[in-house]
């Protein structure tokens, strides 16, 4: 069983950058495709990015591309969002989530989940 615990979450002003950490335990972090979703109060969960198993590949959602940046350190176990230039629109519950698939995944192929950071982007 794969635990995911986010931190790195907070209040910024709108143009400020931010990372946010996943620490990754019980599982082998290297066999599973990482990603960031987020959700903001009333709407669905949205994706956010995912990195493969050896990082050498990621992908995006639309809204965040050119802006956020996912990476993974495969010997602590650990995935990265980095964040610039935040928007009021990003302020949202961040997740993290794992998956032994690849690819542009359903989200109910993502197999483990974090219970989320908060991140406030005040305009």
């Amino acid at each position: 069983q794969v635990q995911l615990v986010e931190s790195g979450g907070g209040l910024v002003q709108a143009g400020a950058s931010l990372r946010l950490s996943c620490a990754a335990s019980g599982g082998a972090f290297s066999s599973f495709t990482m990603g960031w979703f987020r959700q903001a109060p009333g709407k669905e969960r949205e994706f956010v990015a995912a990195i493969s198993l050896s990082g050498g590949s990621t992908y995006y959602g639309d809204s965040v591309k050119g802006r956020f940046t996912i990476s993974r350190d495969n010997v602590k176990n650990m995935v990265y969002l980095q964040m610039s230039s935040l928007k009021s629109e990003d302020t949202s519950v961040y997740y993290c989530a794992a998956s032994t698939l690849w690819g542009p995944l359903q989200e109910r192929e993502w197999h483990y989940w974090g219970q989320g950071t908060q991140v406030t982007v005040s305009s």
